[in-house]
């Protein structure tokens, strides 16, 4: 019955074998490493690894027809393997089944690493023990079988491998005709036995008890069709097991015992499952068979190398797959057993070969199309449980991928990541109900895994990384000037980007492609929660503030900067990823504390103004260079300030410079409108004009004698010189200060303003347009301010001399009573004593413009008392060579033969002056005629009945109607007092 096997080479080399030591009677195999994962199929609590390598050695043994008891051998490839444990006697010619007595052969390279990506033999892939070219001379050389390869991989003994094979002879010779998977192979086993095959009663005890566990694991535990609890068969079982466990039972052929536990056995695995073909059901339930299934596969590896497939793998897989019919295995069920087998090798070997990681996902890619062909519920249960075991494990390394990866194993990376999204796919897309109740479209698998790989080993490394950077604080805390906490992170955090770009994204890019994109978004918003926390506790502007704020603005600009690169060829062009993340505003933060710093500084310096303003007294003798000191050391202030705000650390100098500007140039409008404010203008000093009244006809004596007796208290009671509440007594040396003040400020303003362009020069932050436009880098309203108070004090002064300081030579003086006795001398006097002083006093460069302004207030002086100079005053037309003679006087004296005003200059302002003049020597009826002619010609026919009095428009000239009225008003002469009293009725006096 039994046949030899065929006698094929094995590439250019066969297995070759010498006599070596006998084998110890035992399992063996090569120790495992340390790190192992739990079969996902389930364990086998009865049976250990040893007592289901065994049976399943013996079930591939028995599938292949096994039908000699005469041990297999082989010759060692060379003299130095002389000691391999594999190495046996030859004892005699072995009869075996034709399809175990094939010898190996290894084609160029073998089909299923092919398939699978392993190494072909000139790769460096190991082979199997014993194979390679023979170097001993001289010896004979045999070729190692399917077999004897098997025994030596899965580490069955040759007494075991012996006894295994004698029992199935005898099997087959019970049996003849019979298929193997028709008969209960631990059965038989029991059956045909005996202690004579054994070394020793306990060795066969010990045999016979696993025999009955392996029948109850397949018949009672794990059975293919599941049994009723009140199956009496069962139950029946259950006691044969539990009494030979404790005393062993006779196994004879007509044994009572044996015969009860055949009938028993048989009347178990005979039950149906509804197939076509029923074989005997006793080693294909669930999970029962996958581990012994699994036991098989395990192996194709090298025992020597445990990370290599031998290059036989072909002709083994081959021999393996005729378990299927006994184990109820199919090419499904195989390829999930040999992802796993795959996968879990790889794990347990340290992870150091990348050839398993990616024959375990092209084996897994094979898994996803049976997924998607089948969904039967028990394969899917399996499978689901095995893809769970494989996800876990690949996501425990992937969720924070940081941790787990790094230059020496960033390899293995791609087969992991293809691993775990690979097993999401088909869990969620073939085995989850979920999804197929929702559209297919909605859900992409793949990216949303890669996705949550990103995000959470990005938010585990910047924890990492923040921890980290708080160390370094608290390590850094004695050294000068230490980096804040957020700015070394912010700095950490860049460049864990970009080695995430430039490491992690070309992998993960594969499934997802913003890989970059999602992770600088993630790092962003990891990032914002610190800092949007630290922004709302910023109650200052600190050099801490604006370094972590600048740290925390660039960083921004690099993520950002990283996710629109990596969005190029994206849909919408990146705009999710940027939608993700919501700016800082670390700018817009520092800004406003700037902001805040400089509302501080301004709102201090507005509060020194006030305070310094009311304790100023304008003296010109504490002040020696003509300046307020407040003036100068508002100057001073403001420069301190654009000196310390250039100072700041800051980004946005060019941005921030026009508020500091405008606060500054409020402060210094401030200063000069308050410094000006109660000083006076103008219309403060100028006389109300009084009534028109008519002079009186007679001797102009008479007048002048009634006049003098009044007394100097009362005509200076009726003066009309307007008075100033509380502060007229300003004197003219002290407004005289302020008119220099606002000068020099002035005058600084254009030397600050060039100040702050060099410093904007010095900006890192600024460009050209920056300091090329004036807008925001000058003072805007204070410029204007000073030409205006310098002007209005100007005029005030000058109208205080003329018409307050000196209103006693003036308007109570010139030209009272008679005009020849009461000339200007006295006048010119006063104004040429004020005028010393002002020269003394004023800064030069605005000294012209007052002494300007005391001549125009001078004319005016003059025309008014000639004009508007009330009753006391009055004029015949021989007086009027007086008066141009005293108005000759007064020009002269700011010509000064030249040294003074230009003669243009006195030309100009005293026009009005020698226009008005001429009338007082025109004769009254001409000068009646004339007023008559101009009123008509202003009011038209309706002043042809009566003439209207024409108002006081305080503008002189010799073609105005109230000019020409004034003059008769002060005219003596009987003519203009009747024409007067009889047009408009005016009175004598007031």
């Amino acid at each position: 019955m039994a046949h030899l096997f065929r006698d094929l080479s094995l590439g250019h080399s066969k297995r070759e074998s010498t006599p070596p030591p006998p084998s110890p009677p035992q399992l063996t195999m090569p120790p495992r490493a340390a790190v192992d994962l739990p079969s996902p199929f389930g364990q086998i609590t009865q049976l250990s690894d040893s007592d289901l390598r065994l049976t399943a050695y013996e079930i591939f043994v028995a599938a292949c027809r096994t039908s000699t008891g005469k041990p297999l051998s082989f010759i060692p490839n060379s003299n130095s393997s002389s000691d391999s444990p594999t190495h046996h006697n030859l004892s005699s010619p072995s009869h075996n089944s034709p399809t175990l007595q094939r010898s190996l052969t290894s084609a160029a390279a073998s089909k299923m690493k092919k398939a699978l990506g392993l190494k072909s033999p000139g790769s460096g892939s190991k082979k199997s023990p014993g194979s390679g070219p023979g170097s001993g001379q001289g010896k004979s050389k045999k070729a190692l079988t399917v077999g004897e390869l098997m025994r030596t991989q899965m580490g069955v003994s040759e007494t075991v491998d012996s006894r295994v094979r004698r029992a199935l002879l005898r099997i087959s010779a019970a049996q003849v005709g019979r298929k193997i998977e028709s008969t209960v192979l631990p059965l038989e086993l029991l059956q045909q036995l005996k202690y004579s095959d054994f070394t020793d009663q306990q060795e066969y005890d010990a045999w016979q008890k696993r025999t009955l566990k392996l029948l109850e694991a397949g018949l009672l535990l794990h059975p293919r069709v599941p049994l009723d609890k009140s199956n009496i068969a069962a139950q029946r079982l259950r006691q044969i097991i539990s009494a030979a466990l404790d005393q062993p039972i006779e196994t004879g052929r007509n044994n009572e015992s044996m015969q009860v536990l055949r009938s028993t056995v048989i009347s178990l695995a005979s039950r149906s499952d509804g197939s076509l073909n029923e074989p005997c059901h006793w080693a294909d339930g669930f999970p029962f068979n996958l581990r012994l299934y699994e036991m098989l596969l395990e192996a194709c590896f090298d025992s020597s190398y445990e990370t290599s497939i031998i290059e036989e793998v072909d002709e083994l897989m081959e021999q393996i797959k005729k378990t299927w019919v006994i184990l109820g295995m199919n090419q499904m069920l195989h390829n999930m057993c040999f992802t796993w087998v795959l996968f879990h090798r790889f794990v347990a070997t340290g992870q150091a070969d990348t050839d398993l990681l990616y024959a375990a996902d092209n084996q897994l890619a094979e898994v996803a199309k049976d997924a998607k062909a089948t969904k039967d519920p028990e394969y899917a249960k399996i499978l689901s449980s095995t893809l769970t075991s494989i996800m876990s494990w690949a996501e425990k390394r992937l969720l924070a991928y940081h941790d787990t990866f790094d230059d020496g194993n960033l390899e293995t990376m791609d087969g992991i990541v293809s691993l775990g999204v690979s097993s999401a796919k088909i869990l969620t897309e073939d085995i989850s109900n979920e999804y197929r109740r929702r559209r297919k479209g909605e859900v992409n698998v793949p990216r949303n895994r890669v996705e949550t790989y990103i995000r959470s080993s990005l938010r585990t490394a910047f924890a990492q990384r923040m921890e980290k950077a708080d160390s370094s604080r608290r390590a850094s805390k004695n050294q000068p000037n230490p980096l804040p906490v957020l700015a070394i992170l912010a700095k950490d955090v860049g460049e864990l980007a970009i080695k995430e770009r430039r490491v992690f994204s070309p992998i993960l890019k594969r499934w997802h492609p913003l890989a970059a994109g999602v992770a600088v978004a993630t790092l962003h918003a990891c990032y914002g929660n610190e800092i949007k926390q630290f922004i709302s506790s910023i109650v200052e502007l600190t050099p801490d503030a604006v370094q972590v704020l600048r740290a925390a603005d660039k960083l921004e600009k690099d993520l950002v900067q990283i996710a629109v690169e990596d969005s190029v060829d994206s849909d919408d062009g990146g705009k999710a990823i940027i939608r993700e993340m919501p700016p800082y505003e670390a700018e817009g933060a520092i800004a406003n504390l700037v902001k805040m710093w400089l509302k501080t500084r301004i709102d201090r310096l507005k509060e020194w103004v006030d305070r310094n303003l009311q304790q100023e007294d304008w003296n010109p003798q504490q002040n020696q260079e003509g300046f307020a000191s407040s003036a100068v050391e508002v100057l001073r202030i403001i420069d301190e300030t654009l000196d310390a705000f250039f100072q700041l650390p800051i980004p946005m100098h060019p941005a921030l410079l026009p508020d500091l500007m405008a606060g500054l140039d409020r402060c210094l409008q401030y200063y000069v409108t308050k410094a000006k404010s109660g000083c006076g203008s103008r219309n403060t000093y100028v006389p109300t004009m009084p009534a028109l009244t008519r002079c009186t006809t007679g001797s102009k004596f008479q007048g002048v004698w009634k006049k003098k007796e009044k007394s100097p208290n009362s005509q200076k009671k009726n003066s009309q010189v307007a008075t100033m509440n509380g502060e007229i007594s300003f004197r003219v040396p002290q407004l005289c200060i302020r008119i220099n003040s606002f000068h020099r400020i002035k005058s600084e303003l254009d030397v600050l303003e060039k100040r702050v362009i060099t410093h904007l020069r010095n900006c890192e932050s600024a460009h050209a347009e920056d300091f090329s436009n004036g807008l925001g880098k000058k003072f805007e309203l204070t410029p204007a301010a000073c030409v205006e108070g310098v002007q209005q004090l100007s005029e005030a002064v000058a109208y205080k001399i003329v018409f307050h300081d000196l209103s006693h030579v003036l308007w109570d003086g010139l030209y009272v009573g008679e005009p020849s006795s009461s000339r200007i001398e006295p006048l010119l006097q006063e104004l040429e004593r004020n005028l010393l002083i002002i020269s003394d006093t004023v800064h030069e460069r605005v000294r012209t413009r007052i002494i300007t302004d005391i001549m125009k207030a001078s004319f005016d002086g003059f025309l008014l008392v000639l004009l508007a100079g009330g009753p006391s005053r009055a004029f015949t037309r021989q007086d009027s060579q007086i008066i141009e003679d005293d108005f000759k006087s007064l020009k002269d004296l700011f010509w000064a033969n030249g040294d003074g005003l230009p003669i243009e200059l006195i030309d100009k302002f005293s026009a009005t002056a020698r226009g008005v003049l001429p009338l007082f020597r025109t004769d009254t009826e001409s000068l009646i005629e004339r007023f008559r002619r101009v009123t008509l010609e202003t009011y038209g026919s309706s002043a042809r009945s009566r003439l209207p009095l024409p108002p006081t428009s305080g503008q002189w000239n010799p073609t105005e109607p109230n000019t020409l009225l004034r003059v008769l008003c002060y005219r003596h002469d009987e003519a203009a007092t009747r024409f007067l009293k009889k047009t408009y009725n005016l009175p004598k006096k007031l």
